[in-house]
């Protein structure tokens, strides 16, 4: 398992070009890429993160971590992903960094998703669809979900994002038409970000 994530971390630098600002999300396979990345470190401009930890392993290989607000759009966004099913639809956020990562991916022109193989399924929904809340509507969300979807809601206590928040992992789900379930989720009050990637899926999908 260790040595297909970082095959896939590793292959995803044949998108990174000189001179590149690169997306970088957030995980154990995206660990890999950020230590190939660093072996080119003084051929690109820098990174934009997803998330405190990828920030600080950007700064500890040399990579300077700029802010998306002056250097988007971005050419290219590389993460991973929690589920991937054939159509590069995505469940993310077992890191509880979903709402950067959904930022980071529609502010860029190549996202490219580095997975090992136990991530391919046909069906989204084996892995627990995250959902980040305000921490004031947590029962209320729970409820929605329960009633909308027939999911089971479990909040995850001791996790708290990078943005304040947190998180309610739904379970029991089979999710078929991942479009509109992410559309449903995020008109939810208290909802900031659901952990479907399937309005904007990936691009690319690198299977280590």
């Amino acid at each position: 398992m260790t040595d297909a994530k970082r095959r896939a971390g590793e292959q995803a630098m044949q998108y990174v070009e000189d001179g590149m600002v690169v997306g970088v999300g957030t995980g154990s396979t995206v660990a890999y890429f950020i230590q190939a990345l660093a072996r080119r470190r003084d051929r690109i401009a820098g990174a934009v993160s997803s998330s405190e930890s990828s920030s600080t392993l950007l700064r500890a290989a040399g990579i300077e971590v700029l802010d998306l607000n002056a250097h988007g759009p971005l050419p290219l966004y590389v993460d991973g992903a929690d589920e991937c099913d054939p159509s590069r639809c995505l469940i993310k956020g077992g890191g509880a960094a979903l709402t950067r990562e959904k930022i980071i991916a529609e502010a860029s022109t190549c996202f490219v998703c580095v997975i090992d193989a136990a991530k391919r399924v046909e069906v989204l929904g084996r892995f627990a669809l995250p959902i980040e809340v305000i921490p004031m509507a947590r029962s209320l969300v729970a409820r929605a979900v329960l009633d909308g979807t027939g999911g089971q809601p479990v909040w995850r206590q001791g996790t708290t994002t990078d943005n304040g928040n947190w998180i309610l992992d739904v379970h029991g789900l089979s999710i078929i038409d991942p479009v509109a379930l992410e559309r449903e989720l995020n008109q939810i009050p208290g909802v900031v970000s659901v952990g479907l990637f399937a309005r904007r899926p990936a691009d690319v999908v690198i299977v280590g």
